[in-house]
């Protein structure tokens, strides 16, 4: 998989409030936080976690998509996807210092960062916040359980619109950008049967996706079109994040 570092740059970011967690917080705990959030740009492709490798910071998304991709001699497949309803940085909540995945920013977006050290101090003081991201990690396992099912039982072009509809609620902006690439690390497929689902949704006038972009026409046939695995995961998101 080809992936490249390559330096951010700040540019006009989203309030904190528009990442969940964030917005969850009681005024005097964002406060005591606050100062230790910086803006930070996520742009495509960028690697934000190198597996095994230490986490320097943990990130708090605004807009745009972070995938974690596990990489092996023969493929990659996504085993987790984090947009402004949660938080990149798991390790760090649990004792460790490292993933055994790679994250990196699938779509472009906004987000605060907060230094691992400072990450760990903010835990100690603020009660509210290490809840919820404890909720949160509990809704990202959850999701990746879902998967490993869904990937087991459920056919490519519902398990296609499933993915489709997470990234569509996640980018809040339309066209999407999203690689036949990206959408076979996804799926778990090569790329010529990412080319087969997707044509199967664009002919029955649900996207279009032509170079890379997607625009969804129509939402509510695409969530038909969808495995049930869609909803359970965004009323487990919706429960333990809040909506």
């Amino acid at each position: 998989m080809a992936v490249r570092n390559q330096s951010a740059t700040v540019t006009l970011i989203d309030a904190p409030s528009r990442n969940r967690i964030l917005a969850a917080l009681p005024p005097a705990e964002l406060r005591r936080i606050e100062s230790e959030l910086e803006p930070f740009e996520l742009s495509i492709n960028h690697v934000l976690y190198e597996a095994n490798a230490p986490i320097s910071h943990v990130y708090f998304p605004t807009s745009g998509c972070v995938s974690m991709v596990n990489v092996l001699s023969d493929g990659a497949v996504e085993v987790g996807t984090i947009g402004y309803e949660g938080w990149a940085g798991l390790p760090l909540l649990l004792g460790d210092d490292r993933m055994p995945s790679r994250a990196f920013v699938q779509l472009n977006g906004t987000s605060y960062r907060m230094e691992a050290d400072a990450f760990r101090r903010s835990l100690e003081s603020n009660p509210t916040y290490a809840r919820l991201l404890n909720r949160h990690s509990l809704a990202l396992f959850n999701q990746a359980a879902q998967s490993v099912a869904c990937n087991r039982l459920h056919t490519l072009e519902s398990r296609c619109a499933r993915w489709l509809l997470m990234t569509h609620d996640r980018m809040r902006m339309e066209p999407f950008t999203l690689t036949h690439e990206f959408l076979s690390y996804m799926l778990g497929v090569h790329r010529p049967a990412v080319t087969l689902a997707a044509g199967v949704l664009q002919r029955a006038g649900l996207i279009r996706y032509t170079r890379g972009k997607v625009n969804v026409l129509d939402r509510a046939g695409l969530e038909l079109a969808s495995c049930a695995c869609y909803e359970i995961t965004r009323r487990n998101y919706n429960r333990l994040v809040g909506s």
